[in-house]
């Protein structure tokens, strides 16, 4: 399909459009410089990014004396793109608000593709993922697969976290024991909860302890209910779970930063709670199952597609059992997903 031709007025707003965003942006940069060369400000300290409201982030101070203390802060030019949970060093002002003068270093960054494919960051410095599934909506193999490639390749520690195990009943029982197996056996925890009944409530803190974190799953899996019971003091509506369609709605609209009563910190917005990975190449999904990473290189064919062909080392290791049926079909559904540019 040929790109649709623009006309001269749509050409000439466009421009007007991005001329107009450049002079705000260097106005803003303008008075953050002003601000950072004026008296008003008091000496460099740390903090972590908690929120982004537009063109300000809060900052929560993490020394003495502006520990535990909120402030809204300018930024200064050229700082790149923050989110929430970076670590920064800040200026308060003596009057209200402060500057962001400089952003450490990253441990992690959790990036997800906006609508045109491009890679957006949400949220920054987090310790482990936690994917939710649920009795209801009934988990899939493949769709924990497809969490736990796009956990693999940030590079962030997932757990899986079985929810509402109220609802297990014994017709359920024997096939979530057979789905959670196998990840067991490739080393991933699982962690079993219910809000309810509260059980598996005291492993999940003992867990969540001293980490940043992140829920990611289905809606109508307990994502809210769960960050709910965390957060006893905040108030985040909880997705109605639809009784025909088996599925619930997201609730939340900015990714924000928590303290957890119990311990540690969670991190949460739509848009970390479901991420895709339209943006990964399939090498790196053939890193994202772990138990291929022993096996990649070795086939005899430096482009083999592990289908077909010969001396393909991933079809001798499926063979021989060291790779599970369920996680290769995974791995091909996924790539041709991906292939597909649908990948969530």
């Amino acid at each position: 399909m040929s790109k649709r031709k623009l006309t001269k007025q749509q050409t000439w707003r466009i421009e007007r459009i991005q001329k107009e965003r450049a002079e705000r942006t260097k106005k803003r940069a303008d008075k953050a410089e002003e601000t950072l060369q004026s008296s008003d400000l008091g000496p460099e300290t740390e903090g972590i990014v908690i929120s982004h409201f537009g063109t300000q982030v809060e900052v929560e101070g993490t020394l003495a004396p502006y520990s535990g203390v909120s402030t809204r802060c300018n930024l200064r030019a050229n700082l790149g793109q923050l989110v929430t949970g970076d670590k920064v060093v800040w200026r308060p002002k003596h009057t209200e608000g402060g500057v962001v003068v400089a952003k450490q270093d990253r441990n992690t960054l959790l990036q997800r593709p906006d609508m045109h494919g491009r890679l957006k960051p949400v949220a920054a410095n987090i310790d482990n993922i936690v994917i939710v599934i649920a009795a209801e909506p009934v988990p899939h193999a493949n769709l924990i697969d497809r969490y736990l490639v796009a956990a693999e390749t940030v590079e962030i520690p997932p757990v899986i976290l079985l929810n509402k195990c109220d609802l297990i009943d014994d017709d359920k029982q024997p096939e979530l024991r057979s789905l959670l197996s196998t990840y067991e056996e490739l080393g991933y925890r699982i962690i079993r909860t219910s809000t309810k009944s509260d059980q598996g409530m005291v492993e999940l803190y003992d867990f969540l302890q001293d980490k940043v974190s992140v829920f990611v799953g289905q809606s109508g899996v307990g994502k809210s209910s769960l960050i709910g019971t965390l957060l006893p003091d905040i108030e985040i509506s909880v997705g109605e779970l639809s009784q025909k369609r088996k599925k619930g709605t997201h609730t939340t609209t900015t990714a924000r930063l928590f303290h957890m009563p119990s311990g540690g910190d969670l991190i949460d917005s739509p848009g970390i709670r479901e991420f895709g990975l339209w943006h990964i190449s399939e090498d790196e999904l053939l890193e994202g199952f772990i138990e291929f990473r022993p096996h990649l290189g070795y086939c005899r064919f430096r482009d083999c597609s592990h289908e077909k062909e010969p001396g393909c080392a991933i079809r001798q290791a499926l063979e021989e059992g060291k790779i599970s049926a369920h996680r290769f079909e995974s791995y091909l559904r996924v790539r041709q997903s991906i292939r597909d540019n649908d990948a969530f």
